[in-house]
């Protein structure tokens, strides 16, 4: 059984979660929800594809993709910025001091989102090529 349209759909509804985390300004938590949220896109692709996404470097799942289809480089951008949150903005001991509220700003969220929206897009759209998958 593929699995793709479930992994999409909670994809984009940490999508959503993030950007309600902007709007409240939780902004460590708009970052991580939408690195989720792209992770989870990339994941539904492969299975999409017949295959099974392991790990939680959006990139390197993306980069796993490139030998069944082209991967933009606005997309590998997104994925490598995105990569960045997954785990300091959860833990405190990713910085020397304090918590990661600290160091997310607005335009952290803010692009962290846009990002996550490209990817989305992407996974949308190749998801959506006649011919393409299962």
């Amino acid at each position: 059984m593929n699995r793709a349209d479930d992994w999409l759909a909670q994809a984009e509804h940490d999508l959503q979660h993030a950007r309600h985390a902007q709007e409240d300004g939780d902004w460590e938590w708009a970052c991580f929800a939408g690195q989720q949220a792209a992770e989870k896109a990339v994941k539904a692709l492969i299975m999409y594809q017949g295959g099974e996404g392991w790990g939680h470097s959006i990139t390197r799942l993306l980069m796993d993709l490139k030998h069944l289809r082209p991967v933009p480089d606005a997309v590998l951008d997104a994925a490598r910025r995105l990569d960045r949150h997954y785990i300091p903005a959860r833990y405190p001991n990713s910085f020397d001091r304090g918590i990661p509220r600290e160091y997310y700003t607005a335009e952290d969220a803010r692009q962290a989102i846009a990002d996550a929206e490209t990817v989305c897009l992407f996974v949308r759209n190749s998801i959506r090529e006649p011919g393409e998958g299962n």
